[in-house]
């Protein structure tokens, strides 16, 4: 019963996942050559309790674990390969549309610039109502929930890119 239950969220994900693909929203950062990117990409940088935009998403990240060797319960649950990082975001529609939140669209970075992207299996037993991500979120409304990132034992985060679709600009907040 329960392994039908997740089989079910993943393929909803899946199904999700592919609806949001043709997104096409416009970022909160400005166009021009890539010089001028990257000085607007360090200008809206965020830390951990501060709003942050992308697109139709304000992102507000509440806290980040690392060292978490397994998410879940006794029953059912996932173990990391290295450590599981649990970053609680809580975000925000502010478009005038219902929007797609979307845990594999996030990215995390360690000091020396490695990309990690999030593990959105481990992420189900994180988050005790696992639909919570699997919803549109509508105009005005707010979820808050864990995006989980499976890095190696000795790796420690320093920043996430938070991205309202998979195709948009991406906002950072750093980590430390």
């Amino acid at each position: 019963m329960r392994k039908t239950t997740t089989l079910a969220l993943i393929t909803t994900a899946v199904v999700a996942l592919g609806c949001g693909a043709g997104s096409t929203d416009e970022t909160s950062s400005s166009g021009g050559d890539s010089a001028a990117k990257g000085e607007d990409k360090a200008a809206k940088t965020a830390k951990i309790g501060q709003p942050a935009r992308d697109g139709k998403f304000e992102f507000t990240v509440k806290s980040s674990k690392c060292g978490v060797a397994k998410v879940g319960d006794s029953v059912l649950g996932e173990k990391a390969q290295g450590q599981f990082c649990l970053v609680t975001i809580n975000v925000k529609n502010i478009g005038k549309e219902s929007q797609m939140f979307d845990g594999s669209s996030q990215k995390a970075y360690a000091a020396d610039g490695t990309e990690y992207s999030s593990d959105t299996g481990a992420a189900i037993y994180a988050n005790k109502n696992a639909e919570t991500f699997l919803n549109d979120i509508n105009p005005g409304n707010q979820v808050t929930g864990v995006v989980v990132f499976d890095i190696p034992k000795n790796v420690k985060l320093t920043r996430l890119e938070l991205h309202d679709s998979a195709f948009s600009g991406g906002v950072d907040v750093a980590l430390s």
